[in-house]
């Protein structure tokens, strides 16, 4: 248990010490008006207490990676506490929280907006449609999971959790911010708190034999190295829980929301710190289950099932299952508001009137059904989507990265802080195109090469601008 205490501790330091350090760089301004002040329109732009968006950009980014995600990544080893640690802080957390800086920054702006600000038309074109069609996925992938879960929980069955789940969609993208989210988010946060403080005390109480990160960082999937190498796998299987690209496309629905700018590291940069102290808490609880069962077991529900029941009893399994139903409802609907938002900008409609939200949306509700049908029906469906949504959210993550470091250079200063994630992640991103089983399937050094001439030409591009920049700044001051 030493390494998971080292690393808890270093997760909140990071928030007070790193934290801090990044909110400098952005340099928010307490006294400028934000977008909820100056765009007030009772829908989408609207003041609400600081401590309620925490909790809303919390769920929104939650999702099922904190949990299912960091399960997953705990069958490599001791090595999943680092890049959780390590991924929240110096990736993940300054991702999310100048993301959504840069939104507020700039009215409100949606993702694939800033994106195309700092990288060009052509990416912000490819952006709309790409970051669309993630919250596509991210609105049907995250049905299935919470319609089980539920479905053994009560004496309905999955279908009509479906049917449940998706008319509470529609009903949270169409209505004003405040009248669903507003109000049912900090009831679902404490479930999802509930659940990971009691899996923690348990943690402590039990105080179990884990694998410590001074032991050796090899990797013990039971797949071999071979079938899932170290890298890129865990950093793809943990996701959430160190970085997601998702995350910035949720960012800016807070921005539109609050009203200073102080209020973003609490906001931004603390969700993700809070998000990743949950990830680490079940990769240290996977860590148990796997001791006392083995690694054979590949499906997270069943083994949050096996954790909560035999810690935190009958009344309290049910508390905690909750929260991680919660988790994913709570991301699939901010999803799918996003992508009416993205859209709306992009078609540049106003969306104050129910009128004009419900004709962007059909189409969205449309596909997202169609998706989520082919999800149950097929044997392999969900499987596939699920690894076409897990790689299009860390591709989303890589742009974010680039679009922030181009934006730190041009203030002049520490552009150093995204670069190194930035270019962290296009090698992890391509490595994974070439290695992985569902993709290319190339020989491991291949693949390695190929992802480092990937990431190579990514960080020449980004210097060969920022050269540009300085040769025309100084061609303006002479």
């Amino acid at each position: 248990m030493g390494s998971f205490y080292v690393a808890f501790a270093a997760l909140i330091l990071g928030y007070l010490v790193y934290g801090k350090f990044v909110e400098k760089v952005f340099g928010p301004d307490p006294n400028r008006v934000t977008p909820a002040i100056a765009k007030q329109d009772g829908v989408d732009f609207m003041p609400l207490p600081t401590w309620r968006i925490f909790m809303i950009q919390f769920l929104n980014i939650a999702g099922l990676g904190p949990i299912f995600g960091a399960i997953m990544g705990a069958k490599f080893g001791s090595a999943a506490y680092l890049w959780i640690v390590f991924g929240s802080i110096f990736a993940g957390a300054t991702h999310d929280y100048l993301a959504g800086m840069m939104s507020i920054r700039e009215g409100g702006e949606s993702l694939p907006d800033i994106i195309g600000r700092h990288l060009g038309m052509k990416a912000k074109t490819v952006m709309r449609i790409f970051t669309v069609v993630l919250m596509i996925l991210v609105g049907a992938v995250f049905v299935s999971g919470p319609s089980a879960i539920l479905a053994n929980l009560t004496s309905l069955d999955p279908v009509a959790w479906f049917a449940i789940i998706f008319i509470y969609y529609i009903l949270a993208t169409l209505l004003p911010i405040d009248k669903v989210i507003g109000k049912v988010y900090p009831l679902f946060a404490i479930a999802l708190i509930f659940m990971a403080v009691g899996v923690l005390v348990m943690l402590i109480n039990t105080n179990p034999t884990l694998p410590e990160i001074w032991d050796g960082l090899q990797n013990t999937h039971p797949a071999g190295e071979d079938a899932m190498p170290l890298f890129p796998m865990m950093f793809v299987s943990i996701a959430c829980g160190a970085i997601s690209g998702f995350h910035a496309t949720q960012s800016p629905l807070m921005a539109r929301c609050m009203t200073n700018e102080k209020h973003g590291r609490p906001i931004f940069y603390g969700a993700m710190i809070t998000e990743g102290l949950v990830a680490l808490i079940w990769a240290a609880a996977a860590n148990y289950f796997f001791n006392e069962h083995g690694m054979g077991e590949n499906n997270a529900s069943l083994i949050v099932n096996d954790i909560t029941k035999n810690w935190l009893g009958s009344v309290g399994s049910v508390l905690a299952l909750l929260g991680v139903v919660f988790a994913p409802i709570t991301s699939g609907d901010t999803a799918l508001r996003s992508a009416r938002l993205i859209v709306a900008d992009f078609l540049n409609k106003e969306q104050k009137t129910i009128k004009s939200r419900l004709a962007i949306s059909l189409p969205i509700f449309v596909v997202t059904l169609g998706v989520l049908i082919y999800s149950v029906s097929d044997k392999e469906g969900f499987n596939l989507i699920w690894r076409y949504f897990a790689w299009c959210n860390q591709a989303l993550s890589v742009f974010t990265l680039w679009a922030i470091t181009v934006f730190l250079s041009k203030k002049g200063n520490y552009w150093w802080v995204t670069f190194v994630p930035a270019a962290f992640m296009t090698m992890v991103c391509s490595t994974y195109i070439f290695i992985a089983p569902e993709c290319l399937a190339l020989d491991h050094t291949v693949s390695y090469a190929a992802g480092a001439v990937c990431t190579i030409v990514a960080v020449a591009m980004f210097l060969k601008s920022l050269n540009s920049g300085k040769k025309s700044t100084e061609i303006t001051v002479k």
